[in-house]
């Protein structure tokens, strides 16, 4: 059908070239050429509503067939007014000049300041100047309101011949039909195109009889046929041209071909890619959306233009907009026609909405904002949620009571449960009382909203506990310091499936692990730092604050426990005894202000020759009983793992292996033992005073991953790319279990003691909570792409950067919290602040971010390179209240940073690659290097007026 009506068109136009003797004829014949003389029209560019932006370079012969056809199809005569509504930047502008012009009609140009005034637009175009033809994207008719849409613009009196809509999703037949006044003749268009082929490529006028109807139709409206001299093809994922079923639209024809950004020389005929699917059904084509208005939700493929076309349909809207805001939430925009009850309109979507397609949230807002094109303005629609969103965190409780009868009132409305003065029973359950998957995640928003902040774990006890357990557990979260309202004996259970049921306490308990290790008689007591700001300090009876080595912790704290897993930072049992408690890079709330500018500088204090390439990190492991005796031990590409002096540099011992070394290594619970990967597939225990070995454990692959050491039992964890993960106790020599963890594990395990999950990831894109006891899977989460990252846990999260850009955040329960996007892979592990607050990582888009631990990103600093390694946040030694970030660049550069602003402190740049991730102690910072050497650089500071 669509050939047929091309060649209708072009029929007589077009004529066949005998044979020529000049091939750049032929070339002429085959292409369009920019450089030749009076070929382009104008350029300009693609707004990026629809893609990313372009310039679009348009010859004369792409456009003219256009305004050709449109003075045909709408019967332009010299008495016709056009109004120009497009602004110059915008392509359909070209076209309403020039139909206008090439007929004698009169073109109107209307001033900004009057355009954003609907009631007086409408008076100007349709009362004083009588357009007649109207051309404009939906978005700007809807500004106008339905009531005077109806009155004046599609009334029955209205000068109106043609209205032609475009550049977005034409309205549904039904509020077309609201729209339309008795006895109203305007003849209305669907017309449809892309910049890339300016301007416009079909047209589809609406019939009459439809209006004439009686009959509710929910059929949608066909993008119609091809206009002039244009080419339209649908063709499936795998590229075929196909006449029925679903595809993407491809546009062009034999002169309708633009230049995009740098092409000189185009084929005659090119068909561009829109990015636009419709479904082709018995020779129509109706639009179903953009490719990338997609969007994959609750497992279900959704188009989120589906909800704006229903929403839009409803009785009380008057217009409506939906975004996916920030890919995890789902929001409707709404201009409503009058007072409306929220709870209605989620009443009235599910019964025309499948339920993954409901919204998270709905704004109501006093008008759309649009662009300068006339479109929906998306960015400014996030803005206005985010605004949204921090009104709501403002709102703060006064007290328990308030929540008791807030949560009360929110889960009768989400229930649809009667208004009365009855309370909801103590003992109510969510889903008995006629709750879904999707009402207790309205449940869960509408609840943290109240209460300005998330709640982790919320949605769990929401699924599986009673009002009053869900009231405790919101409890405990807002008013920590509040006792319990009505039960002092609040438990929780938390079900997984394909697992044993475990139960939590509501109080932070360290949980016993069936495990117990006969440990070296000998336990040494030292402090060991590696990558991500980690510090494990062990058999010792103090804890250093990093970076001031004097400093301690009062007494009462130190009785706390011999153990002290510091990558837990701020133990829940201890958060209360002292407002200053740090180990790695506590930002300070209240912030300092600096009176005169730091100025930082890095030299070199040793650099130790490896023989070849260091990749793997350094660890740092100092003597409690004399902290002058401290050791570096890192292993590299020339199968040598060595041990080096701190302070001086110099080798205290080496050990050569049966392979690469790419794993960092980790210090056993006694303090005795260096475990470390090989790619030989082995894991070595060696004896850290001396490098002997002490036992070989083998897997069946190459062993990159680092390993962790439960500090509360002594049991080794680590992962092998032959998709296992091990628990191995080096004391017995043994495997305590295994676990097939479904793709090769590449990153470092992650140990949380509260809850006691041990986290794996893997490159098939999964990340396991494991119980470190049994090693059985407590519960996982595919992402969907390779995770090179470690997993990062602290007391209330789990933090993971994916291949796909994202830095993905959740509970301790499986529960995903958010996502922050980036645009480019993140290999970086992330790093948490001592404090729990932010986190900080490196992506191969160049950049250092840091985010909040809402997800909101605080500031990002460009290096000049990808950045692979793990960042390392710590305390300046030259102000006790500043807080500093060393990262590194693959490109070799070493950058300290501030941490609270991200502003540039020093830059070192060493003479190689580096995909080493920095470790800092005290004013010294550790690094491998591609050019064979570990280096060590002391940071010194001072200031300068």
């Amino acid at each position: 059908m669509l050939n047929d009506r091309k060649q209708k068109y072009e029929e007589g136009k077009m004529t066949n070239s005998t044979n020529s003797e000049h091939s750049n004829e032929e070339k002429s014949e085959e292409h369009m050429d920019v450089r030749l003389k009076h070929c382009l029209a104008y350029v300009l560019h693609t707004s990026g509503t629809t893609g990313i932006p372009k310039i679009v370079r348009v010859p004369h012969a792409c456009i003219v067939p256009n305004i050709q056809h449109f003075r045909l199809l709408f019967k332009i005569t010299q008495e016709d007014v056009l109004f120009l509504a497009s602004p110059l930047t915008f392509d359909p502008s070209v076209v309403e000049i020039f139909v206008a012009l090439s007929s004698g009609a009169r073109l109107l140009i209307v001033p900004t300041s009057v355009k954003v005034l609907p009631s007086k637009l409408a008076a100007v175009l349709f009362s004083h100047h009588r357009v007649t033809i109207l051309q404009a994207t939906p978005t700007l008719l809807r500004r106008f309101g339905s009531q005077l849409i109806k009155s004046t613009v599609l009334s029955a009196s209205t000068s109106l011949r043609v209205l032609a809509l475009g550049g977005e999703a034409f309205p549904s037949l039904t509020v077309l039909k609201s729209w339309r006044g008795v006895g109203n003749k305007t003849q209305i268009f669907n017309i449809y195109g892309i910049t890339e082929v300016s301007s416009w490529a079909t047209f589809y006028k609406i019939p009459e009889k439809f209006f004439n109807s009686t009959l509710k139709c929910e059929l949608p409206v066909p993008l119609g046929f091809p206009l002039l001299g244009t080419v339209v093809e649908v063709r499936d994922t795998n590229g075929f041209t196909i006449q029925e079923g679903n595809g993407q639209v491809f546009l062009g024809g034999k002169n309708r071909v633009c230049f995009l950004d740098d092409e000189m020389i185009v084929p005659l005929g090119t068909l561009r890619a829109t990015g636009d699917l419709v479904v082709v059904k018995d020779g129509e084509m109706f639009f179903l959306g953009r490719k990338d208005s997609q969007i994959k939700r609750y497992g279900k493929r959704l188009n989120i233009e589906l909800v704006q076309q229903v929403a839009e349909g409803l009785q009380q809207v008057e217009s409506c907009a939906v975004t996916w805001y920030n890919q995890e939430k789902l929001i409707l925009f709404m201009v409503s026609k009058n007072d409306v009850v929220k709870e209605d309109l989620f009443k009235e979507l599910q019964e025309h909405l499948p339920s993954h397609a409901i919204p998270d949230e709905l704004v109501l807002i006093d008008s759309l904002p649009f662009t300068s094109h006339g479109k929906v303005d998306v960015s400014e629609l996030n803005k206005i949620y985010l605004n949204y969103i921090n009104l709501k965190s403002e709102c703060k409780l006064s007290g328990k009571e308030e929540l008791w009868e807030k949560l009360q009132h929110l889960w009768k409305s989400i229930l649809s449960l009667p208004e009365h003065p009855l309370k909801v029973p103590d003992e109510s359950l969510f889903l008995p009382s006629g709750g879904d998957s999707l009402k207790s995640i309205r449940l869960l928003n509408e609840i943290e909203k109240l209460v300005g902040t998330l709640v982790p774990g919320l949605l769990e006890i929401i699924l599986s506990s009673s009002i009053l357990e869900i009231y405790n557990h919101v409890l405990q979260a807002v008013f920590p310091d509040e006792d319990l309202l009505f039960s002092t004996n609040y438990a929780t259970k938390r079900k997984f499936s394909n697992i044993n049921q475990e139960e939590t306490s509501g109080k932070s308990l360290h949980q016993k692990s069936v495990l117990t290790l006969s440990c070296d008689s000998e336990l040494a007591a030292f402090i060991a730092v590696s990558r991500g700001s980690q510090i494990l300090s062990l058999n010792s009876e103090f804890l250093t604050k990093l970076g001031l080595g004097s400093s301690a912790y009062s007494s009462d704290l130190i009785s706390q426990t011999n153990i002290q897993n510091v990558t837990s930072l701020n133990p829940p049992a201890l958060i209360d005894k002292s407002k200053d408690l740090f180990c790695v890079a506590k930002v300070s709330d209240e912030g300092t202000s600096v009176m005169a500018a730091k100025k930082m500088e890095l030299h070199v204090r040793w650099r130790t020759d490896t023989g070849k390439c260091v990749d793997a990190s350094p660890l740092v492991v100092i003597s409690a009983a004399d902290k002058s005796s401290a050791t570096v031990y890192i292993g590299s590409h020339s199968h040598r793992m060595m041990a080096v002096d701190l302070y001086s540099g110099k080798v205290k011992w080496e050990q050569i292996l049966g392979g690469r070394i790419e794993s960092s290594a980790c210090v056993s619970k006694c303090g005795n033992f260096i475990v470390v990967g090989c790619y030989n597939g082995l894991v070595y225990v060696l004896k850290s005073n001396s490098g002997e070995e002490h036992w070989m454990f083998t897997s069946e692959d190459a062993v990159k991953s680092s390993a962790t050491v439960d500090p509360t039992t002594g049991v080794i964890y680590i992962g092998s790319h032959d998709q296992h993960a091990y628990a191995l106790d080096i004391y017995k020599k043994k495997c305590v279990w295994k676990l097939k963890c479904g793709g090769t594990v590449f990153s470092s395990p992650c140990l949380s003691l509260i809850p006691h999950h041990l986290y794996v990831a893997t490159l098939g894109g999964l990340l396991l909570a494991i119980n470190p006891a049994t090693g059985n899977t407590v519960w996982k989460h595919s992402c969907g792409k390779p995770l090179f990252s470690s997993p990062r846990c602290c007391l209330q999260y789990i933090c993971i950067g994916c291949v796909d850009g994202n830095l993905l955040c959740f509970t301790h329960f499986g529960e995903q919290i958010w996502q922050f996007s980036t645009s480019e892979p993140i290999f970086s592990s992330p790093c948490t602040s001592a404090s729990e607050q932010q986190v900080f990582f490196g992506s191969h888009d160049c950049f250092i971010y840091c985010c909040s631990m809402k997800g909101h990103l605080q500031w990002k600093f460009e290096t000049t390179s990808q950045v692979y390694a793990t960042p390392f946040a710590f305390r300046s030694q030259f102000c006790s209240n500043e807080m500093l970030l060393a990262a590194a660049s693959t490109d070799g550069k070493l950058w300290i940073l501030e941490s609270k602003s991200g502003r540039l402190q020093s830059v070192y740049e060493l003479p190689g690659q580096v995909f080493s991730s920095p470790v800092v102690w005290e004013s010294m910072v550790l690094i491998g290097c591609r050019n064979n050497y570990v280096y060590c650089l002391d940071l010194l500071g001072g200031y300068q007026i």
